[in-house]
């Protein structure tokens, strides 16, 4: 459904995208092999450092954020090599399952809610070897944010590779991943960075980079996709209008610049969780792990997801997500990253209030939209 002037589009992605980034995509057919096209990914691949913060490799992929996940795992690793997964969601499961295509993993479980233990991964990586462990930064499942420096550490103190999912967490949330020793992190356009859905960004460690092999993918080849961009160009036919949005994308984030963002991020998730309080609500997840791109709230007894979710839409021109897996039903999820700001969460939340209001949820009329604004 398009956005209403009344309502809010607060999908955790694809997330809403501003008439600039829609409006690269008009563009004439062109040559992708001409220097015209050159020039575009010569800037795609400079912005794209930027956003991870890394002068190492990257490589954007035309596919959507687990084709990105697909290509680092399929290019650093092989059938015979043990991998440790870190799974405490929906996404994270999703990892482990992709896993189980292109190597021998096991996963470390936690309980969806609750966020992966340093000291649990450190135990289970004594317990054998491992060439690698994955990781979901931020579960948009759950609206959790993983402790990423600290598992990094564990997983460099044992010589591992740490492949991470960080779809819902690049461009919105602070990423050190030089320095933390992030080997491969992967990110997806429709998410924090508020292009259209069907690109994905790879940024690669030197030593990943290097142990990268070729011979257990095509189309996904990291190595192949990687050397392409270095040289301004793509190993087969890109979707250019979707590099096209990408670029602008890009350059409306280093315009606000990307510490701005991740900034203006942090005070959207605590404006959002400050109206889910005075709502009288809760968050779904282990408060302080709770994730500043994705808020996932409880919903108070007695009140219908598809309902409420219809009803949103329908009569507010409000969309929100609802709950996955075994939280179908017993959550809903919305996202304050990208392009999102303060009128999109008080639009969203007067939306929330009226309409559990309708349901027999009672709050105090305007308090939601009053905590939103006491953080503008």
């Amino acid at each position: 459904m398009v956005e209403t002037a009344a309502g809010a589009f607060l999908l955790p992605g694809p997330v809403k995208m501003h008439p600039r980034v829609l409006q690269a995509m008009a563009a004439p057919a062109m040559n992708h092999r001409g220097p015209e096209f050159k020039e575009i990914l010569s800037e795609v691949h400079d912005l794209t450092q930027y956003l991870f913060g890394t002068r190492g490799e990257v490589a954007v992929l035309s596919g959507s954020g687990t084709a990105g996940l697909e290509a680092a795992v399929s290019g650093l690793l092989r059938k015979q090599d043990r991998v440790l997964n870190l799974v405490n969601g929906k996404f994270s499961e999703r990892f482990h399952e992709l896993c189980q295509v292109f190597t021998t993993p096991t996963a470390l479980s936690f309980e969806w809610g609750t966020a992966v233990e340093p000291e649990q991964v450190a135990r289970a990586l004594d317990s054998g070897a491992f060439k690698a462990v994955t990781l979901c930064w931020n579960e948009t499942s759950t609206g959790l944010t993983n402790p990423i420096a600290e598992i990094a550490k564990v997983v460099k103190d044992h010589e591992a590779f740490l492949i991470v999912d960080g779809i819902t967490a690049v461009g919105g949330l602070e990423n050190r991943m030089d320095a933390w020793g992030v080997d491969a992190l992967v990110m997806g356009s429709q998410k924090c960075l508020a292009a259209p859905p069907g690109l994905s960004a790879v940024a690669l460690s030197k030593t990943a980079y290097e142990s990268l092999h070729s011979d257990t993918s095509f189309y996904t080849n990291l190595k192949a996709h990687t050397d392409a961009l270095a040289k301004q160009d793509t190993p087969y036919t890109p979707a250019v209008p979707l590099f096209l949005a990408f670029r602008e994308a890009l350059r409306m984030l280093k315009e606000e610049g990307l510490e701005n963002r991740i900034a203006r991020t942090r005070r959207l998730a605590e404006a959002a969780r400050a109206g889910v309080d005075a709502l009288g609500l809760g968050v779904y997840p282990d408060r302080r792990f709770a994730s500043n791109t994705v808020t996932a709230i409880r919903y108070p007894a007695g009140v219908d997801d598809n309902a409420f979710r219809k009803e949103l839409r329908e009569k507010h021109g409000t969309v929100v997500a609802g709950g996955q897996g075994p939280l179908k039903g017993q959550i809903f999820r919305i996202g304050h990253m990208g392009i999102c700001d303060f009128q999109d969460l008080e639009a969203g939340f007067l939306a929330f209030e009226t309409t559990l209001a309708g349901m027999g949820h009672k709050a105090a009329r305007g308090a939601a939209v009053a905590a939103i604004t006491k953080r503008t």
